[in-house]
């Protein structure tokens, strides 16, 4: 398979830390920033050295909040990348951001490295929630920040959205999706809310202190947001992303394809060669390594059987699903019916996948978009069984 062509960089620095968070991420006071470039710039060297790029189509910036950097470390940052790897001229750059984090400043410097998109994570326009979820920014800082990214020149914006939230009722789901539609953007994300350990949000859990939607709610959420979102004409490209014909995340498209991808940065992911890495995660001892050599905490074979367990699972999530030829591209002409043909005839026979309009390949069934992950789980162990 050809080099990666996508590149992700991980900033774990935030003004502070969520309270259902559990990303590779630091609260910013005290933190060595520029230590923590310098090392980035190291290992994104001895990243092209071992691995060398032949272009790169996507770049993504994410977190953490990366709009927490200064403009001038966010132009290091920029300039390293052009620097170390071949970034196409039609490249897709993507920042994430937090609502209140962004100046004309900024935004300006980030349009001259080459950035042209921008996600914001919003999650809900309830300032209430806001302030329970230990975000920092309001309801009018959503406002303002999109507004300012527009008059930057920004064009490709895309929101994040939760559900399930504690406390969040479908009256209150329904005014958030309201305003978001009302802002008219290319593109949206959703996400429930997950419960994990190592985070405030779990411990009010375990002591019974966190109101939570019940299944039955988080769907009837979930359908509303897919119902508002395609009625404004963003089409449910993946089950969690909705965008305008042309506006979908070029990025995330590598991960769903299962396409090899840089992974540079404290805790960050990466996939080449058949080998899936994990970079150390603490930002002082991922300086530290970096000084020395490449920051891996681990590096693990993929087999032939994990890797086309994982084409599947994440292929699926899209809604055009799985082509036949481009499995046969990445496992020498191997047929999808051919190694999953028990797996598949089960779902389809539960209603769950049916065949994609063109014939080649499979797709989940308007049914089973609520409960992908009853597909995808199938899909886990099939080939060593």
């Amino acid at each position: 398979m050809h080099p990666p062509r996508a590149l992700y960089i991980h900033i774990p620095f935030c003004a502070q830390r969520c309270h259902y968070c559990d990303f590779n991420t630091y609260a910013l006071a005290g933190q060595p920033v520029d230590a923590y470039l310098e090392a980035l710039e190291r290992e994104m060297e001895r990243t092209v050295e071992a691995l060398p790029p032949e272009k790169i189509d996507t770049v993504f910036v994410g977190g953490g909040t990366p709009t927490v950097l200064t403009p001038a470390q966010m132009a290091r940052l920029l300039g390293a990348v052009r620097r170390w790897f071949p970034v196409a001229p039609d490249a897709e750059i993507t920042v994430e951001a937090n609502p209140g984090t962004v100046g004309p400043e900024l935004l300006a410097l980030m349009r001259e490295g080459g950035v042209n998109r921008i996600s914001f994570g919003v999650q809900a326009f309830d300032d209430a929630l806001l302030r329970r979820l230990g975000r920092m920014h309001d309801t009018a800082d959503a406002y303002r920040s999109v507004a300012l990214a527009r008059e930057a020149g920004f064009a490709n914006i895309s929101i994040d959205l939760m559900f399930g939230l504690p406390g969040q009722t479908m009256d209150m789901l329904a005014d958030s999706v309201r305003r978001a539609v009302e802002l008219d953007l290319p593109h949206y994300s959703l996400y429930a809310l997950k419960i994990e350990e190592n985070t405030l949000f779990h411990t009010l859990h375990e002591r019974g202190e966190l109101p939570l939607s019940g299944e039955e709610e988080e769907l009837h959420m979930y359908l509303h947001i897919m119902e508002r979102l395609e009625a404004a004409g963003r089409r449910q490209y993946e089950i969690s992303n909705f965008a305008l014909p042309g506006y979908e995340s070029r990025h995330n498209m590598t991960y769903w394809r299962n396409e090899p991808y840089y992974g540079i940065g404290a805790g960050a992911h990466g996939y080449a060669r058949g080998v899936r890495h994990v970079n150390i995660r603490g930002v002082t001892p991922y300086i530290e390594a970096a000084r020395e050599r490449l920051p891996r905490l681990t590096e693990e074979p993929v087999s032939e059987e994990e890797a086309m367990e994982d084409f599947m699972m994440v292929g699926l999530r899209m809604r055009d699903g799985v082509r036949d030829d481009d499995f046969a591209a990445q496992f020498g002409g191997r047929s999808i019916d051919d190694v999953f043909g028990g797996v598949i005839a089960r779902l389809r026979d539960a209603g769950l996948l049916e065949r994609r309009p063109d014939g080649a390949g499979w797709r989940l069934t308007d049914r089973a978009i609520p409960v992908g992950n009853e597909v995808f789980g199938a899909f886990v162990g099939a080939l060593s069984e």
